[in-house]
């Protein structure tokens, strides 16, 4: 079977699933920005995002297949690392190649050193803030992720760091992190985050997995307010249930390929 042959066969599943117009990823040149499932997320300044974003974490990444019109990438640009004091930054040192006119996301990665606690103190947020918001600005970015795994005890200070990136960052310019699903239906803290969204990484959860995937599989939904506009897929797991009008991120362990793009289109054309 030929590509065309394969891209129908993805796009009528997507379009049973409510889905086609925002996933055709490489085979038109059409722009399809607007909302999933034609309900609006209420995230103004993440509406010219596209609806699909791929995660190109670090690893040589070349995504110059995509469709640029219906496909955003998040990259991960920086690795922070708390150790006592101390904001240690490794940049990407992996090359990552892009068509013209891709909207792109720096993401910055931190992460905490276990052989010296990080204090948590303000200079140490000064700091962390500071390159945040540096690389929002140091290249041409249309928004800027945090992936922070935070435990219970970090809460305060990553609380604390968010607004004070969101208090520095241009006026307008959207803010995403990356969420634990857990986090989003068990725990209310991100509620009142000043970010334009969370995103529940559906994969990867561990213990959570089966609880989630049931919450979700019930009809249930996200309990934290921003982390309803978006969720991450892995293209290694399986898909069983989605919420409806979501902003889809999608990780690859491996360097992406045209034919794992095929494959998570696939996966979600049989999601109800």
């Amino acid at each position: 079977m030929n590509g065309r042959a394969v891209t129908a066969r993805i796009l009528s599943g997507l379009a049973r699933a409510g889905l086609a117009s925002a996933l055709v990823l490489g085979f038109s040149g059409t722009h399809n920005r607007g909302p999933l499932y034609g309900r609006s997320s209420g995230l103004s300044r993440l509406a010219a995002f596209p609806r699909i974003v791929l995660w190109a974490w670090e690893k040589p990444e070349d995504l110059r297949f995509i469709d640029p019109g219906n496909a955003g990438v998040a990259y991960l640009s920086k690795t922070i690392t708390l150790k006592g004091s101390r904001v240690l930054v490794r940049p990407r040192l992996q090359p990552l190649m892009l068509p013209p006119r891709t909207m792109v996301m720096p993401v910055v990665r931190i992460e905490l050193d276990r052989s010296e606690p990080a204090t948590f103190d303000s200079l140490q947020l000064e700091g962390a803030a500071s390159f945040i918001v540096s690389e929002a600005g140091s290249r041409p970015a249309d928004a800027i992720q945090v992936d922070f795994d935070a435990p219970a005890s970090a809460r305060p200070f990553y609380r604390s760091l968010l607004s004070e990136v969101h208090r520095r960052l241009a006026p307008g310019f959207p803010l995403s992190i990356t969420a634990l699903a857990s986090w989003c239906i068990g725990d209310s803290w991100l509620s009142d985050l000043p970010v334009d969204e969370a995103v529940p990484m559906l994969f990867r959860m561990g213990a959570d997995t089966t609880p989630v995937l049931n919450h979700l599989a019930s009809g249930g939904d996200f309990r934290a307010r921003p982390a309803r506009s978006s969720l991450g897929i892995s293209v290694d797991e399986p898909i069983s249930a989605l919420p409806f009008g979501r902003r889809i991120y999608i990780f690859d362990p491996k360097p992406w390929s045209e034919g794992d793009l095929k494959t998570a289109l696939s996966r979600l054309a049989g999601v109800r």
